[in-house]
């Protein structure tokens, strides 16, 4: 059996590296952990566009309201874990590429702490601008808000009301936070399918950019169908 690192790529003749063939697969695996399990699940929540408050007249009234209130709260815990997921998966998906491509050059790998150096070796050895087009920021939000949804309040989460702001909402009408106590900034944080949208065009983008094979796709267009108050 040859071994994937010595095929031959055209009639150059020219081996095709595991370095070479990685971006490929990774953004493949990403498309179809968006496609096959975070699409569906999300399009399958129910969720409402606002939600009706003050007394209820009745007890079938008082339940049909807290029935939806949980499912906006589900929804958007569900869009959180997501990203935690699409966070991670991206994140293991730098680290082996940038070894594989130190050990392909044969050079040694620059100590990497994290995400951001990941992301910046990466894309250096890429030829990549993660300053266009606003790639980077989508990027670096999505690893930011991941470390949210991790452990809460911190550093990340004040980092993530700077850079980020819009993904809080002051005087929501279709979120009601189920948590009894005073309110917790990271436990607000308010993830849409519009914002998981921008999270997997931006690592697709990523490794369709890095990709140095022949037809790559370097913008993937992914749209969630829209639906009668759907949390876009």
């Amino acid at each position: 059996m040859i071994d994937a690192t010595e095929r031959t790529q055209g009639d150059k003749g020219r081996k095709m590296l595991v370095k070479d063939q990685l971006p490929r697969i990774f953004q493949a695996n990403l498309a179809r952990l968006f496609e096959r399990v975070v699409q569906p699940a999300m399009e399958a929540l129910p969720v409402h566009s606002s939600l009706e408050s003050g007394e209820a007249a009745t007890m079938d009234q008082f339940l049909v309201r807290a029935a939806a209130q949980v499912d906006n709260y589900t929804a958007n815990e569900a869009a959180k874990a997501f990203t935690l997921i699409l966070a991670a998966t991206f994140e293991r998906q730098l680290s082996i590429w940038a070894r594989a491509v130190h050990r392909d050059d044969a050079t040694d790998m620059p100590k990497a702490r994290g995400f951001r150096e990941f992301l910046a070796i990466c894309a250096e050895r890429a030829g990549i601008d993660v300053g266009h087009g606003g790639l980077g920021a989508d990027l670096t939000e999505m690893f930011v808000v991941a470390n949210v949804v991790r452990h809460g309040e911190g550093s990340s989460c004040e980092e993530l009301k700077t850079i980020a702001p819009g993904l809080w909402d002051d005087a929501p009408n279709d979120y009601h936070d189920l948590l009894a106590g005073p309110l917790i900034a990271s436990e607000h944080l308010r993830i849409r399918t519009g914002d998981l949208i921008r999270y997997i065009r931006a690592t697709t983008r990523f490794w369709g950019l890095a990709d140095p094979l022949p037809m790559a796709v370097i913008d993937p267009p992914y749209r969630v169908a829209s639906k009668g108050g759907e949390m876009a």
